[in-house]
């Protein structure tokens, strides 16, 4: 099988990457991995993986980050498998609030790849593989630092995590039917500005362990 793991900055899979280079695991099974590491931003990793598939088509895409979480009951350091993503901040801001693309009627809510305005992952099979709990995401280009915004964001999708790719990743693979798969590991909750309050080392830590074996068990 060939898998494409995508990342927006190195450091979010680099024990992965470190045990993939002294593993030989993965050569024995007939698994190969390339590696992409797309930028921040769901601008940079839709080109980032439009441009690999023009050169080579995945029979899998995988994409592994740290994600912030809206529910403060969930422990740093989580791992989820991302089932649905939205668009969240494309859209206005009104005077009653703010009004997605499909609430302004500038697109169809369940016009391809969308389904009642959210990315879904229709691979149910691949997903329950993971072992993971599967949870809704909206992917921001700016981090959620306002209430008032995150209400409404609670309010309209219900996510349980903040990215800033895993649309990118559900839109090109719908659209381009192939495969995929989105882990998220918790680092901070959403609107926490102290990053003091974070902790990066175990949500990536915990996101590689989960890597490993995923990969490692295809």
């Amino acid at each position: 099988m060939h898998c494409l793991l995508v990342a927006a900055t190195a450091a979010e899979i680099a024990p992965f990457t470190d045990h993939l280079a002294q593993t030989e695991k993965l050569v024995h099974i007939d698994f190969d991995v390339d590696i992409l590491i797309t930028g921040v931003g769901a601008v940079s990793a839709t080109y980032a993986i439009t441009r690999y598939l023009q050169h080579k088509r995945p029979e899998l895409i995988i994409q592994a980050g740290v994600a912030g979480c809206f529910d403060s009951t969930i422990e740093q350091g989580t791992v989820f498998a991302v089932h649905k993503e939205a668009l969240a901040d494309l859209g206005v801001q009104a005077k009653t609030g703010f009004q997605n693309i499909f609430e302004m009627g500038l697109a169809a809510s369940n016009e391809a790849p969308f389904k009642q305005s959210m990315l879904i992952n229709p691979n149910k099979t691949l997903l329950k593989r993971s072992r993971l709990k599967k949870v809704t995401a909206i992917t921001v280009n700016e981090i959620s630092t306002s209430k008032k915004r995150i209400q409404e964001y609670l309010e309209f999708y219900h996510p349980t995590l903040e990215t800033m790719e895993g649309a990118a990743l559900h839109y090109v693979c719908l659209q381009e039917n192939i495969p995929f798969m989105q882990l998220r590991s918790v680092s901070n909750l959403v609107g926490e500005r102290n990053k003091k309050k974070w902790n990066l080392p175990l949500a990536i830590d915990n996101l590689n362990k989960v890597l490993v074996r995923l990969l490692e068990g295809l």
